[in-house]
C-alpha cells in the first residue's frame, strides 16, 4: 500500500499551489546552463567514446567502451530533466534533488575506488566538471526553491490559546478538547515528502500501542489536505489518529516553530542522513507539501497546557517518542509559546 501511495503522488494533477510560486530569475537560468552542459557532454561521450575516455583521464582502453557510451547517455537524460525542471524548478524540485545526490555520490566513488588503486588519479578531474562544480549552484537551487515555497504559504499570527480552542482536527474535536483530561502527544510533522517526516510516522507506528497504553493520545499536525494525509498516514497505520490539516502552518507558529536555517535542514549531516532514510533505510521522497523550511516538533499537552516541548535541532533528529509520552517528571509545564 505504501507502494501505492508513492506512485499516486508521482501522478498528482496540474493545478496544485506549486504551479503558482515565483522563483528568482537565476534559478530557471541555471537549470537550463546545467541541462545543455549535461545534453552535450553526454552526447560527446556516445560519439566519440575512446577519444572522451582520454581526454576524461582514462589513459587505458576500457574492454567495453558501449558502458562509457550508456554513461553518456544517462547523464544526456539528466539534462533533459534538468531543462524540465527549469520551467516549475518549485514543482521539479526533486529532479534537483537526485541530480545533486548523483554528484555529491559520484566522487565519492571516485575516491573509494582511487584508494583502492583501481582508478588513476587523472580520472578525478571528470568529478570536477561533472560533480563538484554544481554543488554550490545545485544546493542554491533547493534553498531557494523552499524560500520561495514557504513565503507563498505564510499567513497571520494567531495566539496559542486561540488555536488551541478554536481549531478543529478531522474528528472535529480541538487540541484542548482531546487534551482535557488526559496527555495528548503532538507529533508536528514537515511535509510528506519529506524523508525524515515519513521516518517519524514509521517510528511512531512501531510505539503506538505502547504509548496508548499507558494513557496518551496521539494527534498528527500536517501541511496536506487532510484527504491526502489520511491515504498518506493509512500506509503506517495511523489513518485513525486525530489529524488537524495547517497548510498555512498557523499551528505551527503557535508552537513556536520556525523556519530551519540552511543547516537544520540541508547541512552535510542532514543531507546524508537524508540519503540513509530514503535510501538505506527505504522511506523514499516525494514533492513538496506546504512549507518546506518548518521545522518539525513533539510536545506533551495536558488541559491545553505544554507540558514537555521538543522544538527539534534539525530535520533529521529522530526523537524517542514513546519516552517523550512518558515524562518523568509532567507536573511541572513548559512554558508557553510568547
Amino acid at each position: 500500500m505504501r507502494q501505492e501511495f508513492l506512485d499516486n503522488e508521482a501522478s498528482e494533477s496540474s493545478g496544485d499551489q506549486s504551479m503558482k510560486v515565483e522563483t528568482p530569475t537565476w534559478v530557471p537560468i541555471m537549470l537550463r546552463l546545467a541541462g545543455i552542459y549535461n545534453l552535450l557532454w553526454g552526447l560527446w561521450v556516445v560519439l566519440d567514446p575512446v577519444g572522451s575516455l582520454q581526454v576524461c583521464g582514462y589513459p587505458q582502453q576500457i574492454p567495453y567502451p558501449q558502458l562509457w557510451q550508456c554513461l553518456g547517455m544517462i547523464v544526456g537524460v539528466y539534462g533533459i530533466g534538468y531543462w524540465m525542471a527549469a520551467s516549475n524548478p518549485v514543482r521539479h524540485w526533486l529532479i534537483v534533488l537526485i541530480g545533486l545526490l548523483g554528484k555529491v555520490l559520484g566522487p565519492l566513488g571516485f575516491m573509494i575506488y582511487y584508494a583502492q588503486g583501481t582508478l588513476p588519479l587523472s580520472a578525478g578531474k571528470l568529478c570536477i566538471f561533472n560533480d563538484l562544480i554544481w554543488w554550490l549552484p545545485f544546493t542554491g537551487v533547493l534553498w531557494t526553491v523552499l524560500r520561495a515555497e514557504a513565503a507563498a504559504t505564510e499567513q497571520p499570527d494567531r495566539t496559542f490559546d486561540d488555536v488551541l480552542r478554536n481549531i478543529p482536527g478531522n474528528t472535529g474535536q480541538t487540541l484542548m478538547k482531546l487534551s482535557t483530561g488526559q496527555p495528548l502527544l503532538v507529533v508536528f510533522l514537515r511535509h510528506a515528502g519529506c524523508s525524515f517526516c515519513r521516518e517519524a510516522l514509521a517510528d511512531i507506528s512501531q510505539v503506538r500501542t505502547q504509548i496508548e497504553e499507558g494513557g496518551t493520545r496521539i494527534a498528527l499536525i500536517h501541511m496536506s489536505s487532510d484527504a491526502r494525509a489520511r491515504e498518506f498516514f493509512n500506509t503506517y497505520s495511523l489513518a485513525d489518529l486525530p489529524r488537524f490539516s495547517d497548510p498555512e502552518q498557523v499551528l505551527y507558529r503557535a508552537f513556536d516553530l520556525k523556519n530551519g536555517t540552511f543547516s537544520q535542514l540541508l547541512g552535510p549531516r542532514v543531507f546524508f542522513a537524508g540519503f540513509q532514510a530514503a535510501i538505506l533505510r527505504r522511506h523514499g521522497f516525494g514533492r513538496i507539501e506546504g512549507n518546506g523550511l518548518r521545522m518539525p516538533g513533539v510536545f506533551l499537552l495536558r488541559d491545553g497546557k505544554i507540558l514537555v516541548a521538543n522544538r527539534l535541532h534539525t530535520a533529521a533528529e529522530r526523537p524517542d517518542y514513546q519516552q517523550f509520552a512518558c515524562p518523568a517528571d509532567p507536573q511541572h509545564s513548559a512554558p508557553l509559546p510568547s
